[in-house]
């Protein structure tokens, strides 16, 4: 018996997709990608460089309305995890590392 790949979210690139390679950062909705240039975060190498804590500090700063599910969007653009799964799964280790921040 074959096992079938696993299956992704429709819409959402497999690790090391061609938007990876090219560096942008198209995996984010348009209004994240916006409150990240706001921060002065245009690529994805500068958010890799940054770290999602970091550039979610950094986001929030230039930005009024920032809130936790960025942080979760944007680790999961750096693991190619979904969004959902980085929350349950990283999210104690994410908070304590922002809490490290303040």
């Amino acid at each position: 018996m074959t096992s079938s790949p696993p299956q992704r979210r429709p819409g959402r690139p497999a690790q090391g997709a061609p938007w990876q390679q090219n560096g942008d950062l198209t995996d984010l909705d348009p209004i994240a990608r916006q409150m990240l240039a706001r921060a002065g975060i245009h690529s994805l190498e500068e958010l890799r460089t940054l770290g999602s804590v970091q550039a979610y500090v950094l986001t929030q700063a230039a930005n009024a309305h920032v809130g936790l599910p960025l942080l979760w969007a944007l680790e999961s653009t750096l693991t190619g995890q979904p969004s959902r799964q980085v929350e349950r799964q990283h999210r104690t280790r994410l908070l304590r590392t922002l809490a490290g921040c303040a």
